[in-house]
């Protein structure tokens, strides 16, 4: 990947830092791996840490003014609205203030934007302002056409942002495609998050570069040391 954008190659890793949910979503980890994330996101200066609901409520005691995102119907969206709905509003009384939503993508490869604008649809109603949406459509495993679906139904049903992938579907993770397509679909209306495989400095500047407003990480720290180093990391 390369960046083709002078502004994004400029960011220092302070800078990148805020576009980062710093992310544990491993199905094995435990209080004590999340107590740690916490303690680095504050130490990095990410704008997020990004865990399962069942971790929720987080203590932020030491890390003032870093945001709690989470998960809903994850990682297949093959949960009834009305479930996501019901986990999402939990997650938000439990202290998230964002939650990012995985759609049924089976629906959208079969072109039901109804059925997907809905399910949307349903879990803002128990998201509501101030608390973000973020709505994951699994790029990788859509044509460019049912990305371009799938984000306008995202806009349509008062979505806060896009995001590319869960990082667990063996079709792939995050492209500079999918962001840039996402990006240019939502014409900066709602934001786009990448995430996904994004392991280098190079891929997350990448990433920004085409569009992206915020970056799924697990491996931050090692990203922003490459940012630090600059080019040739």
């Amino acid at each position: 990947m390369t960046v083709s954008d002078p502004a994004a190659s400029r960011l220092d890793p302070a800078a990148l830092a805020r576009y980062v949910d710093h992310t544990l979503l491993k199905p094995e980890a435990t209080a004590e791996d999340v107590a740690a994330l916490v303690a680095e996101g504050a130490r990095l200066g990410v704008f997020s840490v990004c865990v399962s609901p069942s971790f929720l409520p987080l203590d932020l005691s030491g890390a003032p003014g870093l945001k709690v995102a989470t998960v809903c119907g994850f990682p297949s969206g093959k949960h009834r609205s009305e479930v996501k709905a019901a986990e999402a509003a939990r997650s938000v009384a439990d202290g998230a203030d964002e939650v990012d939503m995985v759609i049924d993508v089976g629906a959208a490869r079969a072109g039901d934007w109804d059925g997907v604008t809905a399910d949307i649809a349903a879990v803002r109603a128990a998201v509501p302002a101030p608390a973000l949406l973020k709505v994951i459509i699994e790029s990788a495993a859509l044509d460019d056409d049912a990305v371009v679906g799938a984000c306008r139904a995202a806009q349509s049903a008062g979505a806060d942002f896009v995001k590319t992938s869960t990082g667990f579907h063996p079709a792939g993770g995050a492209t500079v495609h999918a962001v840039r397509l996402m990006a240019q679909t939502v014409g900066g209306a709602l934001g786009v998050k990448a995430s996904g495989g994004i392991r280098t400095a190079e891929d997350a500047l990448a990433m920004v570069a085409a569009g992206a407003t915020r970056l799924g990480l697990s491996g931050t720290a090692a990203v922003l040391a490459g940012v630090e180093a600059g080019p040739g990391y």
